[in-house]
């Protein structure tokens, strides 16, 4: 690897930039044809929808209708490289877990079924018999409280919905999902406050919106398709106003790659009108302060008689709680209100005044957000906000949440959840003659906690990197070979299947880009994007092996080797025809899946009925709640400050997604070679006696352990004093299991105290 480099980008998201990444990747994994052909078929209404983000497919494509990160994804996925039989006699496992992430996917697609042999430490050729058939019989033998069945957002909505449906026929609802380490706030704070646990904007809304608000969202690295609604709104004018605590290019300036009168004169269209830095953790206090400036706006106008800010006819109709919420943000101190956001009260009442001016409001936000101690009340607070002026239920206007993994919204829809009061368990036990467990199950971070205490002893994986995406990573990987049982069903090679059970398979499946042939034909499938419409997707390429199996395949196979059999389950002929599988979706579900399979593959999508953009509020006051949060601090489990500690934010770089690293570039922040490096202000640099590229090690703090990362490059960076930032996974380490957010558990990844101090370790790349 070459000399890692730190150098500014002063280019901007999209353009040239884009494009020579998009061909570095494509050479990179050998289909530099093939590649690019297969990406023209990429989230059209015939084709497939993309692996990584949630994005929604619009009715009317783009020529080109991918960004970088979902070509990266595609290259990624289709890689020439394969990593089978071969691979595995050669490398123990003990050695591989020495390995990077990039560098253990970046052995290419795994192409055969494979058993862990304790004896050689290697990982064996085994049949799909001998390995579904075993994966049962232990099944059966375990507790089934004790057993966890995980998902990642990759899997369609046909996989998850018998996924679900085995989990609780085994026994249980242990049904974590990576909903939980993300959007789980969203879940839980929607819900409550407006009646649905999404949000309501669809793509039509950015067309007609006069404002768009901005919350912890980098749309240049997570979702960057996002880019071209945002565009076309800016060309109409229309503000922008961004808090977050890093200056991220997408949320600056855009070039748009399809545009030849763009690429060829580099003009970039301006993406923020207003871009407020705020504190990591802040949002909280900043939205309290915009609300307050509201309310006292609309006082003194009432009082004067002019028309007021408010809509008071919304609030007085649809909502509940306005008084209660209206004195606890009277009584916030503005110096207090300052000093948490980081923002001065001039910046927050000049967002506040744009705000009031608009007659319908997109708010978009992201993990910064959602990824606190109070990560629920973060995104009511943002709820409150849009009720002051009747931003819900109305066209161009609304919450929008945007996703990460491409279904992980349409999982929970489907019936992935740890909580039994969200899944239809009455009319499951009708449809299929089974008494389905009442009792609550374990979420991602009560899974953790049952492997650390060695309750859990069997861990399924559909998808996803599960040891790397969590929190308290040295502790998972020390107790993680205490279970019994682990299974993972992937796509490549990743550490956790490295830091394997007792017994443990690595099963191969099939892409969603790959053609899927079953008994019927070639199958298709279906998702749900981040904005509730259910999109159609058809493989287009043939299969990386004749060894690889569709995941509903696999989940199949296991259900028939652990269970009884049933008359009223169908598995072979659901394997045989996942148009049965969306009918049986429809019988448990028909006010949400009617016609499905008549209209999975109408451009634009379907959209999934929501009753808050209706202004029909399913709530336990039967309208829109305002609530009331604690405080404004998000993260108060954590000790107090000291003058020496820095919050620390996780984030992703340009050349990732999720826990997949494509590579070592981080082109938007201006590193080359490395993800070991940490992003200061210059001021704390020199404050805390460091100086820029030094070698540092940071520690978390908190009494109950030590948790340290070690050779991090100091990189002097745009970020508020008092904060800090690096990617994840390699600074999971650093994360309390028990710092989440109180509703939801999700953890608070974006907030996280730490101390600095030299380090004598070198660089690693």
């Amino acid at each position: 690897m070459a000399e890692p480099k730190i150098e500014a980008y002063d280019g901007p998201a999209g353009g040239w930039g884009s494009a020579q990444s998009l061909t570095e990747i494509l050479l990179r994994e050998e289909i530099p044809v093939s590649g690019a052909a297969l990406l023209m078929k990429q989230n059209k209404p015939d084709g497939f929808m993309c692996v990584s983000c949630a994005w929604a497919k619009p009715a009317k494509p783009l020529t080109f209708e991918y960004c970088e990160n979902g070509a990266k994804a595609t290259a990624w996925e289709q890689t020439a490289k394969r990593c089978g039989p071969d691979f595995f006699a050669k490398h123990t496992v003990t050695e591989l877990r020495s390995w990077t992430d990039y560098a253990l996917e970046g052995q290419g697609r795994l192409t055969h079924p494979m058993r862990y042999d304790a004896t050689s430490d290697r990982y064996v050729p085994v049949s799909w018999e001998e390995a579904t058939a075993a994966i049962g019989r232990e099944l059966r033998a375990l507790d089934p409280k004790s057993v966890v069945f995980y998902t990642s957002g990759r899997a369609s909505l046909e996989t998850s919905y018998i996924y679900g449906l085995f989990a609780r026929m085994y026994g249980n609802n242990n049904l974590p999902d990576s909903s939980n380490m993300c959007h789980e706030p969203t879940s839980v704070g929607l819900k409550a406050s407006i009646g649905v646990p999404v949000g309501t904007v669809v793509l039509d809304d950015f067309e007609t919106t006069d404002l768009i608000l901005f919350f912890g969202q980098n749309v240049g690295s997570n979702a960057p398709r996002m880019l071209h609604q945002l565009q076309e709104a800016r060309k109409r004018r229309v503000p922008i106003i961004t808090f977050n605590p890093l200056r991220e290019r997408g949320l600056e300036r855009f070039t748009n790659p399809q545009s030849v009168v763009e690429m060829a004169t580099g003009h970039a269209t301006e993406i923020s009108t207003q871009y407020h830095q705020v504190k990591a953790g802040g949002d909280l206090a900043a939205i309290t302060g915009m609300c307050k400036a509201l309310i006292a706006a609309d006082r003194e106008a009432l009082k004067v008689g002019r028309p007021g800010i408010l809509d008071r006819s919304f609030i007085d109709e649809h909502t509940h709680g306005f008084d209660a919420f209206a004195a606890y943000c009277e009584s916030q101190d503005w110096a207090a209100l300052e000093g948490r956001s980081g923002l001065t009260r001039a910046a927050i009442e000049a967002a506040a005044t744009v705000y009031a001016r608009a007659r319908a409001v997109i708010g978009v936000y992201g993990m910064g957000l959602t990824q606190h101690r109070k990560g629920t009340e973060s995104v009511q607070m943002l709820v409150n906000l849009l009720l002051l002026r009747g931003n819900i239920g109305r066209k161009g206007a609304g919450p929008s949440p945007v996703r990460g993994h491409s279904n992980v919204q349409g999982q929970r829809t489907v019936g992935i959840t740890e909580k039994p009061e969200l899944a239809p368990l009455d009319m499951l036990k009708e449809q299929y003659g089974f008494e389905p467990p009442r009792e609550k199950g374990l979420n991602t971070v009560e899974a953790c906690e049952g492997i650390v205490s060695g309750e859990v002893k069997a861990f399924v994986s559909l998808g996803g990197n599960f040891v790397r995406a969590v929190p308290e990573t040295v502790r998972m990987e020390e107790a993680w070979p205490g279970m019994r049982l682990t299974v993972q069903i992937s796509t490549k090679l990743n550490r956790s299947h490295l830091i394997n059970g007792e017994v443990a398979y690595i099963l191969p499946c099939l892409g969603r880009i790959e053609i899927d042939t079953q008994a019927s034909g070639p199958q298709a499938v279906s998702m749900e994007s981040s904005t509730s419409c259910f999109h159609g997707s058809r493989g287009k390429t043939n299969p990386v092996s004749d060894q690889v199996r569709s995941e509903p395949w696999i989940v199949a196979e296991i259900a028939k080797a652990t269970l009884e059999p049933n008359p009223n389950v169908p598995w072979d002929a659901w394997v045989g025809d996942y148009s049965r599988i969306r009918g049986a979706m429809e019988a448990t579900y028909p006010s949400v899946f009617h016609n499905l399979e008549g209209r999975m593959f109408e451009p634009g999508g379907i959209h999934k009925p929501l009753a808050a953009r209706e202004r029909r509020w399913e709530t336990e006051t039967g309208k829109a709640n305002f609530t009331v949060p604690e405080g404004i601090e998000a993260d108060p489990d954590m000790p107090l400050r000291s003058a020496e500690a820095l919050d620390l934010i996780t984030l992703r770089s340009n050349d990732q997604f999720n826990t997949t690293v494509y590579g070592y570039d981080d082109r938007f922040r201006g590193v080359k070679g490395t993800r070991m490096v940490l992003f200061m202000n210059a001021a704390d640099i020199a404050r805390l006696g460091f100086a820029d590229a030094q070698i540092v090690d940071v520690t978390t703090v908190a009494d109950d352990r030590v948790r340290s990362v070690k050779g991090l490059r100091i990189v002097a960076y745009n970020i508020p004093p008092g904060n800090c930032a690096g990617y994840y996974p390699e600074l999971n380490p650093l994360i309390p299991l028990w710092h989440h957010d109180e509703q939801s558990k999700t953890p608070a990844a974006k907030a996280i105290p730490v101390t600095i101090a030299r380090s004598a370790s070198t660089l690693q790349g």
